[in-house]
């Protein structure tokens, strides 16, 4: 084999097996016993998501026959939408689902390449 080919397939190697470490160690999180580890890993799983919640509530206030209430709403919707935008409510759920698609993409390369 060429000894460009060789190279980027240890590369890959590397990458995959590092892949599949920190995989595991996701893994292991969630399975231990400490109360206070597992109270904040819950709440990581269970990741808040502010813009979604503002965003209906200024749906509620728009949509509610209060004239008071509808010069409130509009600013929420707009509020919620910006935080939808930036803030990540990304959980350790999907930070595995990530990781397990990065590493099947790498091993189907990887196949190919050999």
């Amino acid at each position: 084999m060429d000894e460009g080919v060789k190279q980027g397939i240890d590369k890959i190697k590397k990458v995959r097996d590092s892949l599949h470490r920190r995989a595991k160690i996701y893994s292991e999180l969630g399975k231990m016993d400490d109360r206070g580890t597992a109270r904040a890993l819950g709440a990581l799983q269970r990741a808040p998501a502010p813009g979604k919640k503002i965003t209906k509530i200024g749906f509620i206030f728009l949509l509610s026959p209060d004239p008071i209430t509808t010069p409130i709403g509009i600013p929420m919707i707009i509020a919620g939408k910006y935080l939808e935008k930036v803030y990540n409510g990304a959980t350790i759920k999907d930070v595995g689902q990530e990781t397990k698609n990065f590493f099947s993409d790498y091993s189907h390369l990887k196949d190919k390449m050999s």
